[in-house]
């Protein structure tokens, strides 16, 4: 809880709700006027001299009034910020209900709930895709030759799951030596479960020497992408909406822009941000520089897990500036979340 003065709080509210809808300083007459308080300006003036010197607030150069900090947001959202999760309507909330449970394949489930989230908040969406049950068992690799040194992994499961990607060689292959390197790797894995595998494949790496056989350095090096977590992150993400950042004017500036669209390109850093929601229950919101990413410092992301089966299998949610409407935001994230949660189970029942 916050250990501000009711005063102080209902001011400092006032202050950062005036400041995320207009995006203009707020001078201590105008506060006056609208926290509802018996105060003087003179009196508000020295309860922002206050907050700003517990760091909640700060004086821009260009004005005299104040603008909220990111000590003061993460304050505003832990305590003082009341959020209204019924405010979606009977109607709307069947609309998407619907619009998720006509698709049945769940990849493009997600790409829909990620399509509506940034559509109905006019931010960034981001959504994780399921990861692979790493207790699965592994049953048989196969590698096909492509053009320019290229090779073609398909990684096959015992419950007959598939996965497929391409990846790049140093030197072309020939048929034969593709399918005897699937074979030693085939025979040294077959039984062991994907993390099993994964594990195997690291050690293997390391302890790579003269003694290992080429056709068995070949296999493994063609095979690890496939197992590999890091290599997979950009695959793991969809992301929507990101032009609408281009339209906020927090985010104006083109330094800012191109780093948050190098950083939507590459998606691993947002990858790792989901992560560390996915192991939490409930919306989680990184303000600024909390998401530990510079090209995120001036941004907040606020996320929700969603389940399959009343087991989490994924994040979703938004990238938008720190001056983000987080009394809509967090409710809209947390119904797309349970929507998609309800959708995906029904779809896997």
């Amino acid at each position: 809880m916050s250990s501000l003065t009711a005063r102080a709080e209902i001011l400092l509210q006032t202050l950062i709700k005036r400041y995320i809808a207009d995006g203009l300083p707020v001078g201590s007459r105008t506060l006056a006027k609208q926290a509802g308080l018996d105060l003087s300006p003179a009196t508000v003036r020295n309860v922002m001299a206050d907050l700003e010197e517990l760091g909640l607030v700060r004086s821009p150069h260009t004005s005299a009034g104040r603008i909220p900090t990111q000590a003061g947001y993460r304050l505003f959202v832990d305590s003082l910020l009341k959020v209204d999760k019924e405010q979606f309507n009977a109607k709307t909330l069947h609309e998407i209900e619907e619009e998720l449970s006509s698709v049945k394949d769940p990849k493009k489930l997600i790409t829909t709930a990620s399509g509506l989230l940034s559509h109905m908040t006019r931010l960034a969406a981001v959504v994780s895709v399921p990861r692979r049950n790493e207790k699965l068992q592994f049953r048989q690799i196969e590698f096909v030759g492509l053009s320019n040194n290229r090779v073609l992994v398909i990684l096959v499961t015992r419950d007959g799951q598939v996965q497929n990607r391409v990846i790049y060689t140093d030197h072309k292959f020939s048929p034969s030596e593709l399918v005897q390197a699937a074979n030693y790797f085939n025979q040294a894995f077959g039984g062991f479960s994907l993390e099993e595998v994964r594990k195997q494949l690291l050690r293997e790496m390391k302890q790579d020497s003269l003694a290992m056989r080429q056709m068995m350095r070949d296999a493994i090096n063609m095979a690890k992408p496939v197992f590999d977590e890091e290599s997979s992150s950009k695959e793991d993400l969809v992301v929507s909406g990101e032009s609408n950042l281009m339209d906020i004017p927090d985010l104006g500036d083109l330094k800012t822009l191109r780093r948050l669209f190098d950083t939507f390109t590459a998606k691993r850093d947002l990858a790792h941000l989901l992560d560390e929601s996915v192991r939490r229950e409930g919306v989680k919101i990184f303000i600024g520089s909390e998401s530990g990413y510079e090209a995120l410092e001036e941004c907040s992301v606020v996320t929700a897990p969603y389940k399959m089966n009343e087991n989490i299998v994924g994040t979703l949610g938004v990238v938008g500036p720190t001056r983000m409407s987080y009394e809509q935001v967090i409710p809209i994230v947390d119904m797309t979340a349970r929507l998609l949660s309800g959708a995906l189970s029904l779809d896997d029942s």
